[in-house]
């Protein structure tokens, strides 16, 4: 992960080891040889995903954006791009992110599952009927929803999604409910850490999960990454917003393809392309 960025670039080699010191441990030797259990640890996943999503734009030849956007942990890559938090800063709010959502995982087992085939609105009143804690997390396309809660409430989601006719209802192998108000406690903890944190002038838009709205409002930017980890991901309604707003041409900075392919379902008639 990362490694073919590490061993061919001057500046990526830089971030990385720069990364290795903030962190307090060598992140890059986990990144290129580490198995896949100890990159699924909490506190190597989501800067590793970090890590290899900002390095890559660093390094991309004439990587101006007129607008960006991160889907959950890559909104911090995101803000990167927009030059409001810098590499340093960024690396250590995802560090402090991680750990924080582990210890909400902690304090409430609980987990995700992903919908497919039915309408949001009809996924929305399953979780709406279910007696506990579920709630719609990630809006990645059409006919793709995301839930999150209690492992009960899902269980029973899931059961309820497949009577009602959806193509699948996959249990995800997540270690909480991300996105659901029992990722509260993590939150508070990161609310502290966003607001010990320096914020530039965005130099272009960001459309936030929270809202799926553009802003360049430092003190919007702020409020609405504090309310990120308990609201839900609205990715396909900020694909839209930025379509309707003159997007003709995406570009993915990541370990993966994921967002493509959701970009693609969201706007065919977008160009996407990827640089991962």
């Amino acid at each position: 992960m990362a490694k073919d960025l590490y061993e061919n670039s001057a500046q990526a080699k830089a971030m990385l080891e720069s990364a290795n010191d903030i962190l307090g441990f060598r992140i890059t030797d986990i990144m290129f040889d580490g198995t896949a259990d100890e990159l699924k640890q909490t506190n190597v996943t989501q800067p590793a995903i970090f890590l290899h999503s900002v390095t890559l734009a660093a390094i991309t030849d004439d990587f101006a954006p007129d607008m960006v956007a991160g889907h959950s942990l890559g909104e911090f890559s995101a803000l990167v791009a927009n030059k409001v938090l810098s590499f340093e800063d960024a690396l250590k709010l995802v560090s402090q992110r991680a750990q924080a959502m582990q210890r909400a995982c902690e304090i409430n087992p609980s987990t995700m599952a992903a919908i497919l085939g039915l309408e949001d609105a009809a996924v929305e009143e399953l979780c709406a009927s279910i007696d506990g804690m579920v709630v719609a997390a990630n809006y990645n396309c059409p006919g793709q929803l995301v839930i999150s809660g209690s492992n009960e409430g899902i269980a029973l989601a899931c059961e309820k999604a497949k009577e009602a006719g959806a193509r699948r209802a996959l249990p995800l192998p997540v270690g909480g409910a991300f996105h659901s108000p029992l990722m509260a406690p993590a939150k508070e903890e990161l609310e502290k850490a966003i607001d010990a944190t320096h914020f530039n002038a965005a130099i272009c838009p960001i459309y936030q999960n929270v809202t799926a709205a553009p802003s360049t409002d430092l003190d919007t930017i702020k409020e609405n990454l504090k309310k990120q980890l308990t609201a839900p991901v609205r990715w396909t309604q900020s694909v839209q917003a930025m379509v309707a707003d003159g997007a003709t041409h995406f570009v993915e900075c990541g370990p993966g393809k994921v967002l493509q392919g959701l970009v693609k379902k969201i706007h065919r008639p977008a160009e996407v392309s990827g640089v991962a």
